[in-house]
């Protein structure tokens, strides 16, 4: 784009960086683009609800059944023996699974088949609808035809095409959704019959639940097959581990009684009787040692400690009753020798008894010593015996350990087979059980009736929708209208832009008032002598035949802005320029010389576009010498002008006898510059109507005898970028640039793109001053 400041001109792709918009601009900048797309809108909105109530009219009425099941994860499982507590997260995959069984081709086959909606027509060859027949119509257009598969071999069976085509409408026409974070699922079904539509909701709740009650008999009777097979190889290998421990307990010679070994048992038995028969024969090797101790002294003494000892250990009663004589004799002894003395017959007479005791007191300890030692040989060979049985069995024992650690593994895996035999019966027995008498998690808690009311399409959402639809349409076309639109429509764009001063708002001249001859003095018309141009009603005497209108208001400000200029530098020649052709410099030029003519200045209007005089065809037809002749020195000043007897501006035509080649060799030559400097000398003002700046270079020679440029721009019409490029080729116009008058403005619609500024120019604040369109 083109960005000027007061040091030159800058080219750049981008408009410059705009600053903070406050609200009040963005609300103007808003209401502006209302105003300047508020047609698109309304027509847009307009057009997508006249859509929408042909939808209405042409679409049928559809109907909705609905249908509630619910999947209680918490029904009576009495056949299994624990239940754990779900996580939600499982709860909730559990639901979105049969969520999706129910939306799945097995369901939908089977309602189909029961129902028998595969010759059903809604079903088996369903409405497209608008949208689908508009994609048909551009698909059959665009797509090139497939050969159909029915005209192929293997091709698809017509049952198998109205089976997937009613699959295929019933799948469009369900809605299974799950109802907040319950455990209940909503199945609603739209069908052209409401009595449809109920039966298909219930019978795909009917058909789930009777494919989860087959799923859960199938899944039992596969499982109970499997344990069969299963349990018999347990109980095989059951029956081989405990038979492979029977006859290891047999080879080895491994005997258990009652949770003990029988040779753990017989040790500690024969242990035991080791102990008592070492205190046996410790017992008779003691009696017999004191026995023989006895004897070896050769007498016995009864009244001595030892003998008594001896006879109470030994319980002997003959010595017992021998002792007893003996202390009795000697009792008597004693006590006859104390009266009638030691000698005497009697008590020499028990001396003798109780000699004849003592031998067989003595004879009795020796028989006795026999009968100990006698015991005592039998108690130690009774010991030796025992000993030999216990030592046998302690190395019967050691093999027999070793071989329970063989034995203990051989236990191990039959125990551990055992257990896996009755753990799969009694799973056996809860799948035998759970198949004989399934259980569904799934129940239909509301069956779905006969909708009273239909449920699509709906007018009031239809239309909601258009309405929404259209104005985001409008909108969105009113926005690429905007991007689009790359012309000069406001005086803001003109300031933006091309960073210069838009001096005048021209309006579209759509009638051509007549001419009104008391509208200007008598002693304006015509001058014996002069070229006389000729007036009609073209636009070219607006000015001339309404001096009162807007038109002619919009001339006043350019001449308004060339007087104001006029302190800063010499203004008397004023460029008259566009981008293009056609965009009304040459009504400008026209226009403003009749306006300062008729207020008293004296104006000359030159036609230099030698390359398309349009002036002069218009003002000159007869005209045979002009412009060019004067610079070639061939005719006088005087001798080419015309006059305007209206207003009283004279006019330079442009004469070429041919089309000129090099105009922009004659405009810059020396001869050209020395006559605008006699011209502006004699005239108040010299208005130069000159050629378009993007399709010739003349008007940048120009610019040596030019003092100030007027750049026209048409409303609507000309571009942004053409402009920029214009004046960013030609430095020196813009260097000299008067202003930018803006033209053929329709007034009706500047005020859509002008935001606030276009109240300015209503036409009931130009009607208070007399002004007239």
């Amino acid at each position: 784009m083109l960005q000027i400041n007061k040091s030159g001109l800058v080219t750049d792709q981008q408009p410059p960086a705009p600053s903070i918009v406050s609200p009040a601009e963005l609300y103007a900048a808003t209401v502006g683009f209302l105003r300047r797309q508020f047609s698109v809108i309304i027509f847009a909105l307009l057009f997508v609800l006249a859509a929408g109530a042909f939808y209405l009219f042409t679409v049928p009425p559809r109907y909705t059944g609905h249908a509630v099941l619910v999947i209680d994860t918490h029904s009576t499982q009495f056949l299994q023996a624990q239940s754990q507590r779900p996580d939600p997260t499982t709860q909730t995959a559990t639901v979105d699974t049969q969520i999706e069984i129910l939306k799945s081709e097995d369901i939908a086959t089977s309602v189909i088949q029961d129902l028998h909606l595969n010759d059903d027509p809604e079903f088996v060859s369903p409405s497209p609808g608008i949208i689908g027949n508009i994609v048909g119509f551009l698909t059959f257009m665009l797509i090139p035809k497939i050969p159909s598969f029915e005209h192929q071999v293997g091709g698809p069976t017509p049952e198998f095409r109205r089976m997937r085509t009613a699959i295929a409408t019933l799948d469009k026409n369900l809605k299974v959704k799950r109802s907040g974070l319950t455990f209940a699922i909503d199945i609603d079904f739209k069908s052209l019959d409401p009595d449809r539509a109920a039966q298909v909701a219930n019978a795909i709740a009917d058909a789930y639940v009777t494919d989860t009650l087959e799923a859960k008999y199938k899944t039992a009777r596969r499982a109970a097959s499997w344990m069969q097979d299963r349990l018999k190889e347990l109980r095989d290998e059951s029956s081989d581990a405990e038979h492979a421990v029977l006859a290891y307990k047999t080879k080895n010679n491994i005997v258990d009684t009652g949770g003990r070994l029988l040779n753990e048992q017989q040790l500690g038995e024969l242990n035991s009787a080791l102990v008592q028969a070492r205190a046996l024969t410790a017992e008779s090797k003691a009696r017999l040692d004191r026995v023989q101790q006895i004897i070896a002294a050769g007498d016995v003494d009864p009244t001595a400690t030892a003998t008594a000892t001896v006879t109470d250990t030994l319980k002997n009663e003959v010595i017992s009753k021998l002792r007893a004589q003996y202390l009795d004799h000697d009792a008597k002894a004693s006590l006859l020798a104390a009266k009638i003395g030691a000698n005497h017959l009697a008590v020499v007479n028990l001396r003798n008894q109780m000699r004849e005791l003592r031998r067989a007191i003595f004879a009795e300890l020796e028989r006795t010593a026999e009968t100990f030692k006698s015991d005592y040989e039998i108690a130690k060979a009774r010991e030796e015996s025992v000993q030999k049985s216990f030592n046998q069995l302690v190395a019967e024992s050691q093999i027999t350990n070793e071989a329970q650690i063989t034995l203990r593994s051989l236990q191990s895996r039959a125990e551990t087979t055992r257990a896996l035999y009755d753990s799969f019966l009694q799973r056996y027995m809860d799948s035998v059980q759970q198949q004989s008498f399934p259980v569904s998690d799934a129940r239909l808690i509301t069956r779905a009736t006969r909708p009273l009311s239909k449920s699509s399409p709906v007018p009031i959402l239809v239309f909601a929708l258009a309405g929404v639809g259209g104005v985001i349409l409008g909108l969105g076309l009113g926005v690429l209208r905007d991007i689009s639109d790359r012309v000069f429509r406001s005086t803001s764009q003109v300031e933006d832009w091309i960073k210069a001063d838009c001096i005048s708002i021209v309006p579209l001249v759509s009638e051509v008032p007549k001419p009104k001859e008391e509208q200007w003095p008598e002693d304006a018309v015509g001058v014996a002598g002069r070229r006389i141009i000729a007036e009609d009603n073209s636009r070219l005497w607006v000015v001339a035949n309404s001096p009162l209108s807007r038109f002619a208001e919009s001339i006043r400000a350019i001449k308004v802005a060339a007087d104001l200029s006029k302190g800063v530098k010499t203004n008397r020649v004023i460029g008259i320029t566009s981008s293009l052709p056609n965009e009304g410099k040459s009504t400008i030029a026209v226009a403003l010389a009749e306006l300062i003519a008729h207020s008293g200045g004296r104006v000359l209007l030159v036609d230099c576009d030698l390359r398309n005089p349009s002036l002069t065809r218009n003002f000159a037809r007869e005209a045979e010498a002009g412009l060019a002749d004067i610079i070639a020195n061939r005719a006088s000043v005087e001798d080419v002008l015309w006059y305007d007897a209206a207003t009283g501006f004279e006019f330079l035509p442009a004469i070429l006898p041919l089309r000129a080649m090099h105009s922009s060799e004659i405009l810059r030559s020396e001869a050209t510059l020395k006559l605008f400097d006699m011209l502006s000398e004699i005239y108040d003002y010299v208005i130069v109507d000159l050629s378009p700046l993007a399709p010739v270079v003349d008007v940048r020679v120009a610019a040596k005898f030019i003092d100030s440029f007027v750049f026209v721009v048409e409303w609507g019409r000309t571009k942004i970028d053409v402009a920029e490029h214009a004046l960013a080729n030609a430095r020196g116009v813009y260097e000299n640039l008067l202003g930018v008058v803006l033209n053929k403005t329709d007034m009706n619609s500047f005020w859509r793109y002008q935001n606030h500024r276009g109240n300015y120019y209503y036409n009931r604040y130009y009607a208070r001053y007399g002004y007239t369109e």
